[in-house]
């Protein structure tokens, strides 16, 4: 009985040292994605334009 206890730690040690043991795991890093910082008015420019236009166009009639 203890040989076959003896094989069975003896093969459950040899197939570990077999498996090529333990590996640190490649953990690659996250993308970073950077961010354009604007301005609070920069959604009003194009309306702001848009009107500047139209009341040029009114004033020259």
């Amino acid at each position: 009985m203890k040989k076959i206890v003896l094989a069975a730690a003896l093969s459950m040690t040899a197939a570990t040292a077999f498996a090529g043991g333990t590996v640190e795991p490649v953990v690659t890093p996250a993308p970073v994605v950077e961010q354009k910082a604007s301005s609070s008015s920069s959604g009003m420019m194009i309306p702001l334009l848009v009107l500047l236009v139209v009341a040029a166009a009114v004033a020259s009639n």
